[in-house]
């Protein structure tokens, strides 16, 4: 027990210090406040469940369990912002309140009661085991959009490792039920948390919190290109004039294909000396050009906006209408209805 505890103290300490480092860094504002978050609902779980500590008989066990019941939600958050996935906020909506309603039921089964309903936890399990199953889904398939090698895998690591964490927890909690006394059980836990924390801090640290966030690192630089680079520029200039960009599911290493280079040279090019944030980024400068054209030209007034993004390589509509408002400030329809008014 006291191997455990203090496995699970170190952890907390090296979580509260990552913590402190991202919000103390110059990400953007939803990024550095869902990384806390999610760091802080890491470290209050890891506290909440030690059979030493007797969190459950002072006065802050309210808001440390809430806060580790809010860690498999922090972790489907964290995963949309640092992807950049929109959120469905109903399904936050939704996620939240389950998680208060759990809250709830642990409160009155602590004080009142002394028992937690079946039907609360096994919804609240349910919940947690899709969010993170999801948080990693998305991980997955965004592998490949962030430019900068040693982030992405930063990015992709972490994710997955804090999900497959919480996915073991999940099913433990159901089998066990949150106060496990296993103690084959909490070691285990304990001991390979404390390993991923120590792992993505020296990570993070060693590197002010960037391999979470986008820093100055996309900015081009300012030198000439090499003769590589500038054979590289030119075969990736007449793909862009053949509009391969209008591919559905084009990918950079799918590009990096057609271009017979590797690709990490390909993702330094784009990110480094044209100065994207992400291949999804560069692809959208294009694509939008097009859709610009298009939804100004009176002889396609009647092509619909739905056929004009998947034209373009979109898959489906949102993805377009958000693209297309992030780099105009409208929406394609009443793009489409200046632009033609205009040259009435």
């Amino acid at each position: 027990m006291l191997i455990d505890t203090a496995m699970r103290l170190m952890g907390v300490g090296q979580l509260v210090l990552m913590a402190l480092v991202v919000g103390r860094s110059g990400a953007p504002a939803r990024i550095r406040w869902a990384s806390v978050l999610l760091l802080t609902s890491v470290a209050a779980y890891l506290s909440v469940v030690s059979p030493t500590l007797h969190l459950w008989r002072s006065a802050i066990w309210p808001a440390v369990l809430i806060l580790s019941l809010n860690a498999p939600l922090a972790l489907w958050v964290f995963a949309h912002l640092i992807f950049e996935r929109p959120i469905d906020r109903r399904l936050f909506a939704l996620a939240l309140g389950v998680t208060l309603v759990d809250w709830g039921f642990a409160l009155h089964a602590r004080y009142v009661t002394h028992a937690m309903p079946l039907a609360a936890s096994a919804v609240q399990h349910a919940v947690a085991f899709l969010l993170a199953a999801h948080a990693i889904a998305i991980a997955i398939a965004n592998r490949g959009d962030d430019l900068l090698e040693k982030r992405r895998a930063f990015r992709l690591g972490f994710v997955i490792v804090v999900g497959v964490e919480t996915l073991g927890v999940v099913v433990a909690e159901s089998v066990y039920g949150l106060m496990r006394s296993d103690i084959w059980l909490m070691l285990l836990q304990s001991g390979t948390s404390l390993l991923a924390i120590l792992a993505f801090g020296a990570a993070m640290l060693s590197a002010n919190a960037e391999l979470l966030f986008d820093a100055a690192a996309f900015q081009p630089v300012r030198a000439p290109l090499s003769p590589a680079e500038h054979v590289l520029k030119q075969k990736l200039d007449a793909a862009m004039a053949d509009h391969v960009y209008r591919e559905s599911g084009l990918s950079i290493g799918v590009l990096a294909q057609k271009l017979g280079v590797p690709e990490h040279r390909l993702r330094a090019l784009i990110n480094q000396r044209l100065g994207y944030r992400n291949f999804s980024d560069f692809l959208n400068s294009h694509r939008i050009t097009d859709a610009r054209a298009w939804l100004g030209d009176p002889a396609k007034v009647d092509l619909p906006v739905l056929t004009l993004a998947m034209d373009l390589g979109y898959g489906s509509l949102a993805p377009f209408n958000r693209a297309f408002r992030d780099a105009t400030g409208t929406s394609p329809s009443d793009y489409r209805r200046s632009a033609i008014l205009e040259k009435s």
